[in-house]
């Protein structure tokens, strides 16, 4: 295939070298940040975008940062015209954010003679950014309890760092030490990623990377136009729930219409919940994510991960809606909850569409654990924050994978050694959740059982789902074990809600036990021995 003179090896080509930029600067961001939660479980993002601010590449790091960054850039280009050295900040989750804890940086990459090649961009979670309670993911009813919320503003004006905005952003943090070390990494992964982008067009030439990155986009929409294609015509409806919004809501409906014609497809989310009181509120960046992956899975064959796509996908989100909230909601819980049951419909209805490819439901929640306080020991504040993996749902081609991240999360295991190091915690039992994935032809993956000794007082948050309801099977397949959180204090056990802040004690224990995927497909029945 071919797009103006570049051929399919030229472009092949160049989406693995700008692609491979993106690594990099991930690869520098994890290296050189401070929390444990972005160099060792990677909860970070990076890609590179065109003159236009559209993204042409990027790295296989966060699904519902991925898809909902390309709003932040747009968001920082509107706000100002940047000149080389510029770096702006946000993480406004009404300015193309997700929620407050995941802050965007953008640059603008020029070569030597002053002219825009393209922009640079990474976002990363960092682990506390003020709010209510530590890890800032609190049980809001609106944004200005979960944390500290900035618009696009410059952090870096020609290369020198504006010290009144970093010195706002640091002391809206109970941790401002690791704040301003995982932003120097952040910076860090951008220069990296600035100098790339400029040896690249050093080296073909700078007309030819602009030819070649919009090249690349309509390689992408004719991939995706071609996977829709192959799909009958038709309108492909699913609804589910999530459990509640952790204040007074229960059965928050997720409802979605995929209608696919002459390689297009309108995906609309009429009919779904209005936004809640708590923070399961999704933006219309958060479900335009969950679109962008879904329908990147779905491609025929390896797709380049670019704006390209979404040209040929419509998405309709109503304004008011768990699905597209409007300010001043409380989203925090959107972001991860909300984004892991959007895609679950989405892939409900499309399992009508093209049965042979999806699977069942995965486990659904990213099983979001939040905690900090004061460590006596080590006589500073902490603040952590980790997702715990579940089961994947079981496939037309196989079982699903036991304890992993799945859908719209793809981060790393804390390891037990970093987290007791560096935290007031021990880890009791760390083990797959067995019998928990729902039976079948191909039986779902089965679900963790994490359990976490305090070693101070501290607060705690847990954001979590499908603890009323397991994850569905398809096919015939049988539904996943449901989750459960539960605490222990002075020895005796109690279920924790889905979806609690609570202050815990000094030796007590939390054990979260995570969901199992769905089976595919009946269970094969046993032959019967004839009778002697």
């Amino acid at each position: 295939m071919s797009a103006r003179g570049l051929d399919a090896i030229a472009l092949a080509v160049l989406h693995h070298r700008l692609a491979a930029i993106a690594d990099e600067m991930g690869v520098v961001l994890g290296r050189s940040s401070f929390s444990p939660n972005i160099k060792e479980r990677h909860d970070f993002s990076c890609a590179i975008f065109d003159p236009r601010g559209r993204m042409v590449a990027h790295a296989a790091h966060v699904p519902v940062h991925l898809g909902s960054t390309p709003l932040s850039v747009r968001a920082a280009l509107s706000a100002f015209r940047l000149a080389a050295g510029d770096v702006v900040a946000l993480n406004d989750p009404y300015a193309g954010g997700t929620h407050l804890p995941d802050v965007t940086l953008v640059a603008p990459a020029h070569d030597a003679r002053g002219r825009l090649l393209g922009f640079v961009a990474d976002r990363a979670h960092h682990a506390d950014i003020g709010g209510m309670s530590p890890g800032s993911m609190p049980l809001a009813r609106e944004i200005y309890q979960e944390g500290f919320r900035m618009p696009p503003v410059r952090l870096v004006r020609r290369g020198m760092v504006d010290r009144d905005v970093l010195a706002l952003f640091l002391a809206n943090t109970r941790v401002p030490e690791e704040r301003r070390g995982d932003l120097d990494a952040q910076r860090a992964a951008l220069a990296t990623g600035g100098r790339r982008v400029r040896e690249l067009a050093a080296a073909i030439g700078p007309a030819h990377l602009q030819r070649g990155m919009a090249a690349l986009q309509r390689y992408t929409a004719r991939l995706i136009a071609t996977t829709l294609r192959a799909l009958p015509h038709g309108c492909y409806t699913a609804v589910d729930v999530l459990d509640d919004d952790g204040l007074d809501t229960r059965d928050v409906a997720i409802r979605v219409a995929i209608t696919i014609r002459d390689g297009r497809a309108l995906v609309d989310f009429t009919g779904s919940a209005p936004q809640v009181q708590g923070s399961l509120n999704a933006n219309y960046a958060i479900t335009l994510s969950a679109v962008f992956y879904v329908f990147t899975a779905l491609a025929v064959e390896p797709i380049p991960a670019n704006e390209g796509l979404l040209e040929r996908i419509r998405v309709v989100a109503p304004s008011g809606t768990v699905v597209n909230a409007e300010f001043p909601a409380a989203v925090a819980g959107g972001n991860v909850e909300t984004s892991q049951r959007i895609v679950d419909v989405l892939l409900r209805a499309l399992a009508k569409a093209a049965p042979r490819r999806i699977p069942a439901a995965s486990a659904g929640s990213m099983n979001n654990v939040a905690v900090g306080g004061f460590d006596p020991l080590r006589g500073r504040a902490f603040s952590y924050y980790e997702t715990v993996a579940g089961g994947a749902g079981g496939g037309p081609s196989g079982r699903g994978a036991s304890a992993v991240q799945t859908h719209m999360t793809n981060t790393l295991n804390t390891p037990i050694e970093a987290l007791e190091t560096y935290y007031p915690l021990r880890v009791e039992r760390y083990a797959i959740r067995r019998r928990s994935g729902g039976a079948g032809r191909h039986p779902g993956g089965d679900g963790v059982v994490r359990e976490l000794r305090f070693l101070a007082d501290a607060d705690l948050t847990l954001l979590t789902e499908r603890r009323r309801r397991g994850p569905w099977g398809l096919a015939g397949g049988a539904t996943g074990s449901a989750g459960r959180n539960l605490l222990a204090h002075r020895g005796r056990w109690r279920v924790l809600p889905g979806k609690v802040n609570l202050r815990v004690r000094r030796g007590d224990v939390l054990r979260v036990e995570t969901p199992g995927g769905g089976g595919f497909g009946p269970r094969p029945r046993r032959s019967r021995r004839s009778p002697r």
